[in-house]
């Protein structure tokens, strides 16, 4: 009786440990189990989008406000056009207000980063922000260093 007893707390601890995993891994993947609130979509265009991948967030002031929901190649601009879904909570953004892509960490993942500007008129469902800044591409900068180390040599 108390061999079994014992095999029903091992059982019992390690199904724990599993679920406590299985959150851990939704967390910090990002991913969601419960529908998400309200929102709209707002689009930018990017000259190099580096590593942007859908479901990364969307920031401002450092609080999540959004996530990307779709990046696709724009054929008549030659950008890169990402979808992004605002909660429906953050709904003053005016119309002037910067999207720049960022890097989070050493891991180097992306995101978007909204800065407010100062139009009186706000973004609506299915507005663009025309102000962006592209991700910086660590190889980009290091060749540009390199290249005016060998220049200043010569």
């Amino acid at each position: 009786m108390r061999t079994r007893t014992l095999e029903l707390i091992v059982g019992l601890f390690i199904l724990v440990g599993v679920l406590a995993l299985l959150v851990l891994a939704l967390r910090v993947s990002g991913l969601t189990v419960s529908a998400t609130a309200d929102s709209y979509k707002v689009y930018a265009h990017f000259d190099n989008i580096a590593g942007l991948t859908p479901r990364a967030k969307v920031t401002m002031a450092g609080v999540t406000i959004g996530q990307v929901t779709r990046i696709e190649f724009d054929k008549n601009r030659y950008t890169g056009k990402v979808e992004m879904a605002i909660n429906g909570d953050v709904n003053t953004l005016p119309s002037d207000s910067t999207a720049s892509i960022l890097t989070a960490g050493l891991l180097g993942e992306k995101y978007i980063g909204i800065s407010v500007g100062g139009e009186e008129q706000m973004l609506g469902d299915g507005d663009e922000i025309f102000d962006t800044q592209s991700a910086l591409v660590l190889e980009e900068l290091i060749g540009r260093f390199l290249l005016n180390t060998v220049n200043k040599d010569e």
